[in-house]
C-alpha cells in the first residue's frame, strides 16, 4: 500500500463523500415543507371560505330577487290602491256635495216647518179667542142673503186654509225627517270612506316600510359578504403565489442537487474506472463499511497506480501474504476478497493496513 495508492484513494474517498453530501442536499428543500404545508392548509381554508361565501351570496341574490318580485307586487298593489283612493276621493267629494245640499234642504224645510207651525199656532189662538162660529149665529148676524153667502164662504175658506196649513206642516215635518235621515246616512258613508282610505294608506305605508327595511338589510349583508369574498380571493391569490414561488425554488434546488450529484457520480466513475456496480452497506463486508466506502466506494476496482485492487484495495504482495489466489484481488470472487480482508483486519488489529481507517475515524 504505497503513498501514491493512498493518495489516489484518498481522492476517491473524497469524491464518494462529496456524492453522499450531494445526495444529502436533496432534501434540504424539505426545510420549507412545513411552511409549504401550512400555506396549502391556509389556501384550502381560504378556498373553503370562498365557496361558502359564494354559496351565501347566491342565496342572498336569490332572496333579493324574490324581494324584488315582492316589491313589484306591492308596487302594483300600491298603484291599485292609489286608483281606489282616487275613486274614493271622487266618491267623497260627491258625498260632501250631497251632504251640503241635504244640509241646505234640511235648513229650508226646517224654516218652512217653523213658519207652518207658527201659522197654525196663530190660527189656533185666533179660534180660541173668537170662538167657533155656528150656523145659527151666522144666519142671525147676516144682513141679507148675500152677506150670508159671503159669511158661509169665508168660514169654508178659513177651514180649508187651516186644513192646508196643517197638511203643509205635516209635509214639512216629514220632509225634514227624511232629509235628516239622508244626512245621517251621508255622514256615515263619508266616515266609512274616510276610515277606509286612512286604513289603506296605513297598510300601504307599512308594507313599503317593511320591504324597504328588508331590502336594505339584504343589500348590507350582500355588501359585507362581497367584501369578505374579495378579501378571501385576494388572500387565496397571495397564498397561491407564495406556494408557486416555494415550489419553483424547491424544483430549482432539487434540479441543482441532481446536477451536482450527477457530476460527482460522473467524476467518481471517471476516477475509479469501470469496476462494476457499487455495493451498499448491506454488502456483507469483512471490515467496517465506511472504510470500504472510502477505499473503493463499494466497487470491485481494477489495480490503481500502486497495484491495489478489488473491493478492499489490497496490494498484490499483501494479497499473496494473507492467502489470496491469483495475481490480484480484483480477479477473485467477492467471498474470497472478504476472507482475505477479514484475515488482514484481524478483529481490528490490522486496521492500520487501510489509510482510510484513520480518515473515517476507525483505528
Amino acid at each position: 500500500m504505497s503513498y501514491r495508492w493512498r493518495t489516489v484513494h484518498r481522492s476517491s474517498a473524497a469524491a464518494a463523500i462529496a456524492v453522499t453530501a450531494a445526495l444529502a442536499a436533496l432534501p434540504l428543500s424539505s426545510s420549507a415543507a412545513p411552511s409549504l404545508s401550512q400555506l396549502n392548509s391556509q389556501l384550502g381554508q381560504q378556498q373553503a371560505r370562498q365557496q361558502h361565501l359564494e354559496s351565501s351570496l347566491g342565496s342572498l341574490s336569490r332572496l333579493i330577487g324574490k324581494l324584488s318580485s315582492q316589491v313589484s307586487l306591492v308596487q302594483t298593489r300600491e298603484d291599485a290602491v292609489r286608483a281606489e283612493l282616487a275613486a274614493d276621493r271622487t266618491k267623497l267629494a260627491s258625498a260632501q256635495a250631497a251632504l251640503y245640499r241635504e244640509q241646505h234642504v234640511l235648513g229650508v224645510l226646517r224654516a218652512r216647518l217653523d213658519r207652518a207651525r207658527m201659522l197654525l199656532a196663530h190660527q189656533l189662538v185666533s179660534s180660541y179667542e173668537s170662538g167657533s162660529p155656528d150656523l145659527v149665529g151666522v144666519v142671525l148676524e147676516s144682513n141679507g142673503f148675500s152677506d150670508l153667502l159671503e159669511r158661509i164662504t169665508y168660514l169654508r175658506d178659513a177651514e180649508h186654509q187651516q186644513q192646508a196649513v196643517i197638511a203643509v206642516t205635516r209635509s214639512a215635518k216629514a220632509q225634514a225627517d227624511a232629509a235628516a235621515r239622508r244626512l245621517a246616512q251621508l255622514k256615515s258613508s263619508y266616515q266609512r270612506i274616510t276610515d277606509d282610505a286612512a286604513l289603506r294608506v296605513r297598510a300601504l305605508a307599512g308594507m313599503n316600510s317593511l320591504l324597504q327595511s328588508r331590502e336594505s338589510a339584504l343589500k348590507r349583508a350582500r355588501a359585507v359578504q362581497q367584501s369578505a369574498l374579495s378579501a378571501t380571493r385576494a388572500r387565496a391569490g397571495q397564498l397561491q403565489a407564495e406556494i408557486t414561488q416555494i415550489e419553483a425554488e424547491q424544483a430549482a434546488a432539487q434540479q441543482a442537487a441532481a446536477q451536482r450529484a450527477a457530476a460527482q457520480q460522473a467524476s467518481l466513475q471517471q476516477s475509479s474506472s469501470a469496476g462494476g456496480p457499487a455495493l451498499g452497506p448491506s454488502g456483507g463486508w469483512a471490515i467496517p463499511y465506511p472504510i470500504v466506502l472510502c477505499e473503493s466506494g463499494g466497487q470491485d476496482l481494477p489495480p490503481n497506480g500502486a497495484g491495489a485492487s478489488g473491493y478492499y484495495q489490497i496490494l498484490p504482495a499483501t494479497w499473496k501474504l494473507f492467502g489470496g489466489t491469483g495475481p490480484a484481488a480484483y480477479l477473485a470472487s467477492k467471498a474470497e476478497q472478504d476472507a482475505v480482508a477479514s484475515r488482514i483486519w484481524n478483529g481490528g488489529a490490522g486496521a492500520s493496513n487501510w489509510v482510510c481507517s484513520g480518515i473515517v475515524g476507525i483505528h
